[in-house]
């Protein structure tokens, strides 16, 4: 077997409370269609307290149960690999056949840091989901090659450059694989998309999961620009109109506070006009992608995009709180 066109590949999962996904998950990796024989798996558990452990030890993983978050875990994993590629797939996304085979083939350039697939939507009967699905589709379209970051749901790194840069910023529980490209990228490394590559993602399936899972991308966002200034400005994934948003909140909530005080009471036009203007841009938003992907459902991202941000808005102020506090190291 050739080891350039086939190297060994560490594949490694962090985990909790998954026992819907995670059956699934493992069963897509061995089912890659790539030498059994050059695929290890580690799957880190957080101390589920659900079916997840019982169900990874049905298959031949190493399974290390510890109480970490991701990036953690990450770190801890990395340092008992031998091999040279290291793959990242979450526990609720599971990869098609040639996954494998369509990243590697990417990283013969030596400058070539990474490689990461498209993804796609798991779980698309449900109307929440697939509505998700089609605002992530979306943003990973607008990348182009090479891309200064991407997020570890389905990913390929170099070992040597990955201890080369440091590793994980464990003090980031989310947003820590945009605090990790960045850093790549900034040592002249490329980190590469590969759209036929797929990866299928369990999103979040109702209003309520989702905003708990924003609000911890709105702490850790805040974290992430305190420490790297220059990704306010956005990318591909997350422009700055996107990063705008949570600010339009604030001010809009600001605006109408001091328009409880009559002689200000016009302020409150400000606040409306916020709002009204943010709705305008999310129904645009969501119109385009219903027209985009023929479907309707994608209507209902008008609701999605403002729960998004207001929970952005919410975990920026939470975090924001904390550092003046001198606590911004807490989650």
């Amino acid at each position: 077997m050739d080891p350039l066109s086939h190297p060994k590949v560490s594949i490694i999962i962090t985990t909790f409370n998954n026992e819907k996904t995670i059956g699934a998950c493992l069963n897509s990796i061995f089912e890659l269609n790539y030498p059994k024989e050059l695929i290890d798996v580690i799957v880190i558990d957080g101390c589920s307290k659900d079916s997840t452990i019982r169900i990874a030890k049905t298959f031949p993983v190493k399974l290390i149960s510890k109480s970490l978050n991701a990036p953690a875990a990450y770190n801890y994993a990395i340092k008992i690999v031998d091999a040279s590629i290291i793959g990242f797939i979450d526990s609720d996304a599971k990869v098609e056949q040639e996954w494998l085979n369509k990243l590697v083939v990417n990283l013969a350039n030596s400058r070539v840091a990474g490689v990461s697939g498209s993804i796609e939507t798991w779980n698309n009967k449900n109307l929440w989901a697939r509505s998700i699905g089609y605002d992530l589709k979306s943003r990973y379209d607008r990348i182009k090659k090479p891309v200064a970051r991407i997020a570890t749901m389905n990913l390929l790194l170099k070992k040597r450059i990955l201890e080369e840069v440091g590793g994980f910023d464990e003090n980031l529980p989310s947003q820590y694989d945009t605090d990790l490209g960045f850093r790549i990228s900034a040592r002249g490394y490329k980190i590469l998309l590969e759209p036929k590559a797929k990866c299928y993602h369990y999103n979040r399936t109702n209003v309520k999961a989702y905003f708990k899972q924003q609000l911890q991308y709105g702490k850790n966002t805040i974290k992430l620009y305190f420490k790297h200034h220059e990704l306010i400005k956005g990318d591909e994934i997350t422009d700055i109109g996107m990063n705008v948003q949570p600010l339009l909140i604030l001010s809009s909530i600001f605006f109408f506070i001091l328009g409880l005080v009559d002689f200000l009471r016009p302020l409150w036009l400000f606040s409306f006009g916020l709002i009204f203007s943010l709705f305008i841009y999310f129904l645009f938003s969501a119109i385009k992608l219903s027209m985009r992907f023929s479907d309707k459902t994608a209507l209902l991202l008008i609701i999605l995009y403002f729960v998004r941000a207001i929970a952005w808005s919410t975990g920026a102020v939470i975090s924001a709180i904390k550092y003046l506090l001198g606590k911004n190291g807490e989650n």
